[in-house]
């Protein structure tokens, strides 16, 4: 890297988490979470506008490939932390509920999201027409439990079985992304033989693992030699997916959903807050920036306008619909089979992620990406104004009965 280039990624690095700092504060401030107001600020930066005369000119092409680099890490930081946070106490007690709700998430959505696909890509491939299915039934995790949080409604049956669904519909998400990249016959296929070496280190790391942790834990000291096990750890499970030809996310994901957690509320916490701080506050956010400047909507049209209302459609009538035939189907009285069904439908920070792996993998054009990208950020940022629409009341004055006899919530997540 060159004298100038330096001086132009410090100062691309200043502007993007400038403004994502100031349009994600604007996002808060009307109800909406910080990731909207981050996406608007890389669209308005991008091709958009002016014909990226704006893009071209804050983000020359020398930068942005350092600046795509550091936002990358910062999402592999963040899929960690998605693995990590994934409480398998919430399975306790709520299989059925949960199974049920997860296929009514995701089928409805997939299939319809395959039509879908198969009428905008006449000429696509088998594996682009499937992972626009599965970039349809994703729900964004993170955003998700802001939102309950934010409502008061975490500690409520109804958000444990959003959780849950949510937990179990993502993850089957990642590994169908993991068998498209085969599909999609990407180079190095031989290497996806040693994926269940990679799997086998990692369990085998586990005990490990959890020893340094719960040592950790009893004496409450510093997590320093937790963190120098855990995020060299990530970033060498990153590098191993996709050194084999799946996506590097997958890597990240898989590292922490296999770390020991359970029964480890403190060591876990520090973790997470200080992955957190290392990287997806700092990193995260370039993310969403570098994310919106890929987004073209100068070039939709009216064809594009009328793909968009398709894709709005099937998005929002595959994924609530299903939800909420699924929550009727498991005993859920009909508000909560509502709530269930607007909650679900939050796509956010996970969408997005799938679809720049989607892209970068050349399972989805430019065009398409924008429209779906446009798609993620409205049926995030409706989410709020629609679940006080359901839930007009707070949680603690609603009816009982958010979930079947034997399905009752499981403890809550430390």
């Amino acid at each position: 890297m060159t004298s100038d280039q330096l001086v132009i990624l410090l100062f691309d690095l200043a502007l993007v988490f400038a403004a994502a700092c100031l349009i994600g504060s604007l996002a808060r401030r009307v109800g909406q979470p910080p990731v909207i107001g981050e996406i608007i600020a890389g669209i308005l930066m991008g091709p958009t506008l002016l014909d990226g005369a704006v893009g071209d000119l804050l983000f020359p092409p020398e930068a942005r490939p350092y600046l795509t680099a550091l936002a990358d890490v910062g999402v592999a930081l963040f899929m960690f932390t998605v693995g990590f946070e994934l409480d398998h106490r919430l399975l306790r007690g709520m299989r059925r509920a949960v199974t049920t709700v997860s296929i009514g998430s995701v089928l409805p959505a997939f299939g319809l999201g395959v039509l879908l696909a198969w009428y905008l890509l006449p000429d696509g491939s088998a594996a682009s027409l499937l992972f626009l299915g599965v970039a349809m039934s994703v729900t964004a995790l993170p955003v998700l439990a802001r939102i309950l949080h934010d409502r008061g409604m975490t500690r409520t049956p109804v958000a444990a079985l959003a959780l849950s669904s949510a937990a179990v519909t993502d993850a089957f998400a990642w590994l169908a992304l993991a068998a498209l990249t085969v599909l999609a016959g990407h180079h190095g296929q031989w290497r996806l033989l040693l994926l269940p070496v990679l799997l086998a280190l990692l369990s085998a790391l586990r005990p490990a693992a959890r020893r340094l942790m719960a040592h950790a834990e009893r004496t409450g000291g510093s997590t320093q030699r937790v963190l120098a096990l855990v995020v060299p750890g990530l970033l060498l499970s990153a590098a191993c997916t996709e050194w084999m030809g799946l996506h590097f996310i997958l890597g990240a994901f898989l590292f922490g959903l296999l770390l020991p957690k359970d029964d480890l509320p403190q060591i876990r916490t520090e973790v997470e807050d200080a992955v957190h701080k290392m990287g997806t506050s700092l990193l995260l956010p370039l993310f969403f920036v570098t994310a919106g400047l890929k987004v073209d909507l100068s070039r939709i049209g009216w064809d594009g306008l009328g793909h968009f209302a398709l894709i709005m459609l099937v998005a929002m009538g595959g994924k609530s619909g299903g939800v909420f035939l699924a929550a009727r189907l498991s005993g859920l009285h009909r508000p909560e089979s509502a709530t269930l069904a607007v909650l679900l439908n939050s796509r956010g920070l996970t969408e997005l992620v799938m679809l720049s792996a989607g892209l970068s993998l050349g399972l989805l054009d430019q065009d398409l990406y924008s429209l779906m990208v446009l798609m993620a950020v409205l049926t995030t940022a409706l989410t709020g104004p629609l679940l006080r629409l359901v839930v007009p009341r707070a949680p603690a004055a609603a009816e009982p009965s958010p979930v079947p006899a034997g399905t009752g919530p499981p403890p809550p997540p430390s």
